[in-house]
C-alpha cells in the first residue's frame, strides 16, 4: 500500500540533504540537521575528513583533562587549523550542553563533541532538535558529530560509523564501516590514500560475511 503523500514527503525531506564524508558522493553521506556518531581507533581522522568537506569554522569540543590533543601539523593536510574553534569543558555534561547550544545557534556547519563515554538518549534527542532548529532560515542546517570510544553505541543517533587503519604493510589504507543508519543498510568500504590528494578515496566495498 502506498504511503500517504504527507508522510512520503516527510521521509524524502529527512533523507536529504547530506554532506559526503569523502569526495565520491552521498552513498556515504551524513544527513544535515542531525547528530551522528563516529567510533573506532581512527575516529578523529573521520572527523577531519568530514571537516574537510565543509567551509567556515568548525567547533571541536573536548574535555580539558583529556590526554589526547589535536596536532596542528596533523590537521593541516585536511583543513586550515585556523578554522578550528576549540572548546575545553570541565565535565562530559558540559560537552553535551555546549554541543546543543552551538547546533541551536546554527553558526557553524559542523560541531564535533569528543566524549569519554556514551551519552544518554535524552541529550542526543535534544541535540537533534537543536540541529534542526539551527538550520531554519540560515541556509544548510548544521551537522553534529559525536566521537565515542570503542565500538560506540550512542542511542538515538542518525548514523554510526567505525573507522580503523587497514594498512596491510603499507600506509594509507582504512576500513570504513557504516554500522547503522536510519535510511541505509550496514556497509563496509575500503578507503585508500591517493598520492597528491589531501583526502583518500573509496577504493572498493567489502561484502558482509
Amino acid at each position: 500500500m502506498p504511503l500517504p503523500a504527507a508522510l512520503a514527503h516527510r521521509i524524502q525531506t529527512r533523507a536529504a540533504p547530506c554532506r559526503p564524508l569523502l569526495p565520491e558522493g552521498t552513498q556515504h553521506g551524513l544527513a544535515l540537521g542531525r547528530v551522528h556518531e563516529a567510533c573506532g581507533p581512527a575516529r578523529h581522522r573521520f572527523a577531519l575528513w568530514l571537516a574537510a568537506q565543509t567551509k567556515g569554522p568548525v567547533l571541536w569540543i573536548t574535555l580539558d583533562w583529556s590526554s589526547e590533543a589535536l596536532n596542528p601539523c596533523g590537521i593541516m593536510p585536511f583543513i586550515d587549523p585556523a578554522r578550528l574553534i576549540l572548546v575545553h569543558a570541565k565535565r562530559a555534561d558540559d560537552v553535551l550542553w555546549s554541543m546543543e547550544e552551538v547546533l541551536r545557534a546554527g553558526t557553524v556547519p559542523l560541531a564535533i563533541a569528543d566524549l569519554p563515554g556514551l551519552p544518554g538518549l535524552t541529550p542526543v534527542r535534544r541535540m537533534h532538535l537543536a540541529a534542526e532548529n539551527g538550520g531554519k532560515g540560515k541556509g544548510d542546517a548544521p551537522l553534529g558529530l559525536l566521537l565515542t570510544p570503542g565500538m560506540g553505541g550512542a542511542q538515538g543517533v542518525e548514523s554510526r560509523w567505525h573507522l580503523v587503519a587497514d594498512h596491510k604493510g603499507s600506509p594509507g589504507r582504512w576500513r570504513l564501516t557504516r554500522l547503522r543508519a536510519r535510511t541505509a543498510p550496514e556497509q563496509t568500504w575500503e578507503v585508500t590514500r591517493t598520492p597528491g590528494q589531501p583526502l583518500p578515496r573509496i577504493s572498493g566495498s567489502i561484502k558482509a560475511a
